[in-house]
């Protein structure tokens, strides 16, 4: 009843537009910054100003990747080198790190004004996951993962949960590498083939195909539904819900 193969004994999910309604958060905050600096840098050196696509660069250099990945993916996508500077830069700085610091002081300003919202969809299809004995893990490239989820109150419905603040203790390389899903399904005690992927980024959906994983379920919440199969996905539903039965 819940779409997956007989094998599949763990699911895991990403957090930001698969359980939580806190991706265009992070594209709104992403564009803001980038154009603060885009802005500024232009009327230093005289270049016309380029904004940040909200949608396409958001979808091509940040989505599912982590702050720092993105930063440095949208720079090099625009032919920019910064310095990469320290944790200990100010939010702002002209440094990867400084306009990385800034994007999250952007995100955490919005969350607190509005709080987290789910999809429901998703939470009954974990609470279903979870009533049929599977294990569940979050992935997600956010640090501020534990919080956003305890925020939206279903922080107790997973087992694991590898985040940014865990993969940048334990050196794991972000999506489109596998290996913070990887990484998942050891803390579940689950081989890759017995775990199935539950995202709706590009870079996610990469990720899970590179892991060898048994199912790998694109979530399209922006009408990329063509891209998420290119990129890996098995199957591909709208909302998470699509895979329990009618009179579940």
């Amino acid at each position: 009843m819940l779409g997956m193969p007989d094998r599949v004994r763990g699911c895991l999910f990403d957090m930001d537009g698969v359980l939580t309604r806190t991706a265009t958060v992070h594209a709104a905050a992403w564009k803001r910054m980038f154009d603060e600096f885009l802005r500024a840098r232009a009327e230093r050196t005289g270049t016309p100003f380029e904004p940040f696509d909200e949608v396409a660069d958001y979808d091509r250099y940040v989505d599912g990747r982590a702050r720092l990945d993105g930063a440095r993916a949208f720079l090099t996508a625009r032919g920019i080198r910064l310095p990469e500077g320290s944790p200990d830069d100010p939010p702002g700085a002209w440094t990867v790190h400084g306009l990385a610091a800034r994007k999250n002081e952007l995100v955490q300003a919005v969350l607190k004004e509005r709080g987290v919202e789910v999809f429901d969809g998703s939470v009954r299809y974990v609470h279903a996951v979870r009533e049929a004995g599977l294990a569940t893990a979050v992935v997600s490239a956010s640090a501020n993962a534990g919080h956003v989820l305890k925020a939206a109150g279903i922080d107790g419905l997973f087992d694991a949960r590898i985040d940014g603040v865990v993969a940048r203790r334990r050196g794991l390389a972000g999506k489109p590498a596998p290996d913070m899903y990887l990484a998942a399904a050891e803390a579940l005690g689950l081989t890759p083939g017995e775990a199935a992927v539950f995202e709706d980024a590009i870079a996610g959906v990469a990720a899970g195909r590179a892991g060898g994983f048994a199912l790998v379920v694109g979530v399209d919440r922006a009408g990329q539904a063509a891209a998420l199969r290119e990129h890996g996905a098995d199957l591909v539903v709208t909302d998470l819900a699509e895979l329990l039965e009618p009179s579940s």
